[in-house]
């Protein structure tokens, strides 16, 4: 049987530098002329949430189109400033190491379970030599739901038709750095392991129910037994 690995990017895998928040802003102000007053909180959130709630904080009604616009020059601005990425941003501890590790056992599948839409998810991987790790096409991503939870069960069943198996919480993991991931995984249907590499302390990762709290990935060993040993 297959283990379906999803990870959340940002602060589980790298720190970005606050790239993003530099880049949100950037695109509001080209796209309506003038700075935002503020961008919505991102952490643990889908960049759909994200642009939803930044319009309609300016008075501005996110429809349909205007979603695709925001969206559609925020993946080109990222890639025009993926080159910043190395410089301001930097892979976390053991990151490497435990994909690797994972990357060689037949019966893993590793992928992406993050808020950040799919052209940004795959601009941050590549920018930090991360992306080979990943069969991006069973992930799920920031403009897929506004919430995201319903974002494993996609995944499962992206995973379920390209490698012809079943997913489900007996045989998926998620990882990831604050409670938004927690919560995805047991209303998704997977298990959690937390990462307090984050903004959320690992207290309060253990008080948002994750079945394991790791303070970082730098322990190869450890870290993949957390992640396999309850499946």
């Amino acid at each position: 049987m297959r283990t379906l690995v999803l990870w959340d990017i940002d602060h589980t895998l790298i720190n970005a530098g606050g790239i993003s928040a530099d880049i949100y802003a950037g695109v509001f102000h080209r796209l309506f002329g003038r700075p935002p007053e503020k961008v919505a909180p991102m952490a643990g959130r889908t960049d759909r949430a994200i642009t939803t709630e930044t319009l309609r904080h300016h008075g501005i009604e996110p429809t349909p189109d205007l979603l695709a616009s925001f969206t559609t020059a925020l993946a080109e601005a990222f890639q025009a400033r993926s080159h910043e990425f190395p410089s301001r941003g930097h892979v976390l501890p053991g990151v490497h190491a435990a994909l690797k590790s994972l990357a060689a056992r037949t019966d893993v599948i590793q992928s992406a379970l993050t808020g950040n839409m799919e052209q940004i998810a795959a601009i941050k991987l590549t920018a930090f030599a991360l992306i080979g790790y990943f069969d991006l096409d069973v992930g799920a991503y920031g403009m897929d739901a506004v919430e995201r939870p319903p974002l494993v069960a996609l995944a499962q069943r992206r995973a379920a038709r390209k490698y012809a198996g079943e997913f489900t919480a007996a045989n998926t993991v998620l990882i990831g750095d604050t409670p938004h991931d927690v919560r995805a995984g047991h209303e998704g249907g997977a298990r959690v392991i937390a990462v307090a590499t984050g903004a959320t302390p690992a207290a309060a990762l253990r008080v948002s129910g994750a079945e394991v709290v790791l303070p970082d990935l730098a322990d190869t060993p450890k870290t993949v037994e957390a992640i396999l040993g309850g499946l």
